[in-house]
């Protein structure tokens, strides 16, 4: 939904425009490198590249979080390939480690499962990093379960999470 605009005390949940691009993909890459703790691997990939694409897709939404001026956290959303229309992938969910327990990351979740909500679906997957377990445990917090239709498997670097919607009338499946 373009021009989505909350504002939840002093922070702003708006739809990310593509000259946030830098900006998403610098929060991106301090939040990713808490959780390798051997650094964060170098991938090759131009990440503020990667943020305009998503940012400019027109079956995704990047949401940010901005408090006094400043991005504080990001989230990417679009509906999985392969995946029934009442389906819709967190992709990417990060908020900048120095504004970590401060509610940005509760607000930013209730807006996504808002616009979830509000475009029809009805479950929503993500898969988080095994060693994330800040991450983890804030899903938990919020409702996601173990998705059993990919149970972990020898060597994954990924567990895949489920969140049946709240309020959705007949269930994730339908």
């Amino acid at each position: 939904m373009i021009g989505t605009r909350r504002t939840v005390d002093s922070l702003v949940i708006r739809t990310a425009l593509p000259a946030d691009a830098p900006g998403v993909a610098a929060l991106h890459r301090r939040a990713r490198a808490t959780y390798y703790p051997d650094g964060l691997p170098d991938d090759g990939l131009d990440w503020p590249a990667r943020w305009r694409e998503a940012i400019e897709r027109p079956d995704g939404q990047v949401l940010c979080a901005v408090r006094g001026g400043s991005l504080t956290g990001i989230a990417s959303f679009r509906p999985p390939d392969g995946a029934g229309a009442r389906t819709v992938k967190l992709f990417q969910f990060h908020v900048d480690p120095g504004h970590w327990r401060t509610g940005i990351g509760t607000a930013l979740h209730a807006a996504c499962v808002e616009e979830w909500r509000t475009s029809g679906h009805g479950e929503a997957v993500l898969e988080v990093h095994t060693g994330n377990r800040r991450a983890q445990a804030f899903y938990a917090r919020l409702g996601w379960r173990p998705d059993p239709e990919h149970p972990p498997a020898e060597g994954d670097h990924h567990l895949h999470l489920r969140l049946t919607l709240p309020g959705h009338p007949r269930g994730a499946r339908e």
